[in-house]
């Protein structure tokens, strides 16, 4: 299985949370999370992330995630393994013996949604702003950019202000991070 999402930067989330609604949609409390991204030893912030196995490791209250993701067909259709860890930092012990270095942290409070065929995302997140992201897991022979079009369909038909990114949380604090300094 892979995952295929798309991610919006949303300018005015007060007026997605009232679209949402206004589809009956229901959003779970906000959860904070805090993510520290990794990346393989010899790849830099520029590089190509296509076919690169890259790995986080999230905590939401008080629980540990070790995920790892590669980009398939664009970087936002990943193969992505993902479990719950005991210890984080030996866990980061670990990733760092496995050859990566960290890159940045993404911290973010977040909403979620199920929907149909796919979970819905609303993310504040720290130094960047808001966004909206959908997420549908898929087959590996399914097209991502025909999954691609169908989220961002969905998205268009909320009538809100949305810009679309194909770049990554973490390649979006890391820019975040370059243009403040």
């Amino acid at each position: 299985m892979r995952e295929i999402e798309v991610k919006y930067h949303i300018e005015d989330l007060e007026a997605l949370l009232v679209a949402l609604k206004a589809r009956g949609i229901e959003l779970s409390d906000p959860v904070y999370q805090d993510d520290q991204a990794f990346a393989p030893d010899g790849w830099q912030f520029g590089d190509s992330k296509l076919g690169v196995s890259f790995v986080r490791l999230r905590t939401v209250n008080g629980r540990h995630y070790f995920a790892l993701k590669q980009p398939g067909e664009n970087a936002q259709a990943c193969l992505e393994y993902e479990t719950e860890v005991a210890d984080r930092a030996a866990m980061h012990g670990a990733i760092l013996r496995m050859g990566y270095y960290p890159t940045v942290r993404v911290a973010k409070t977040r909403r979620t949604a199920t929907l149909e065929r796919c979970s819905l995302c609303v993310d504040d997140l720290e130094g960047v702003g808001g966004f909206l992201e959908l997420e549908r897991l898929v087959r590996d022979d399914v097209s991502a950019e025909v999954v691609q079009t169908e989220l961002a369909t969905f998205v268009a038909s909320l009538g809100l202000r949305a810009v679309r990114t194909d770049e990554t949380y973490d390649s979006l604090v890391r820019a975040a991070q370059a243009s403040s300094a």
